[in-house]
């Protein structure tokens, strides 16, 4: 063969491996396109516009095996059964390509800002408090029973729920447990339950850190069966 018939086919070779590239793209981009749909037809109140990044590659040897090795994701924000959530973020693995759709492995964190806290807290205690954020600790300052309080609030998670203990308390300069605190106002600041549903089957809440904005929630879960339907209107 002629050194320009070895150019040619090397050149033939190269645009035939360019096109299979293009196509896989082009095949994972229209993917990707797919899950933000599904996010923003199955999460309520989304902010902004998701960002999904299908991993792995070629993605069509995933798709043709039937399981694509990792999705992930990014939305601004999101409202979880009333509950403002923000940097919602999902990582996922093993995802089936054909109903019905499942996860090997998936994790998704959310941060739950103070303004969403200050709220529940407020509704569950009728106590008029201002939560914030002080280092690695929520404080929570207000009144009761015409006296001044202040105390710090710790988040954790005890069998999926998202539970807040409030310690440290201080009414007017003393510092006192929630024990000794008059049942008005001990039974209302005991095992405060942050409501947190709606997540698809499969994923439980798993742990529970104090952020800057608010608390950051992970939801962890295997075998999670994604939602292949939009909510009803309520």
């Amino acid at each position: 063969m002629s050194a320009r018939g070895v150019v040619v086919g090397v050149v033939a070779v190269v645009v035939l491996a360019g096109g299979a590239v293009v196509a896989d793209r082009v095949a994972a981009s229209t993917a990707e396109q797919r899950v933000v749909d599904a996010i923003e037809q199955n999460l309520d109140g989304v902010v902004g516009t998701p960002t999904v990044e299908v991993g792995g590659f070629p993605f069509l040897t995933q798709l043709l095996a039937g399981s694509v090795d990792q999705v992930s994701g990014q939305v601004d924000g999101v409202t979880l059964q009333g509950i403002k959530a923000t940097d919602v973020t999902i990582d996922a693995h093993d995802v089936s390509t054909s109903q019905p759709y499942t996860v090997g492995t998936a994790t998704i964190q959310a941060t739950l800002p103070t303004a969403s806290i200050e709220q529940i807290v407020k509704d569950q205690s009728q106590l008029d408090v201002a939560v914030a954020v002080d280092g690695d600790a929520l404080t929570a300052t207000g009144t009761a029973l015409g006296l001044k309080l202040a105390a710090n609030l710790v988040p954790r998670v005890e069998d999926g729920r998202l539970l807040v203990n409030v310690e440290n308390v201080q009414i007017a300069g003393l510092t006192v447990s929630v024990s000794d605190l008059p049942g008005a106002i001990g039974d209302r600041l005991t095992d405060i339950e942050i409501p947190v549903s709606g997540l698809p089957e499969g994923l439980v809440l798993s742990a529970a850190t104090v952020v800057s904005t608010g608390v950051r929630i992970t939801a962890t879960g295997t075998d999670v069966v994604v939602p292949t339907e939009a909510p009803a209107a309520g």
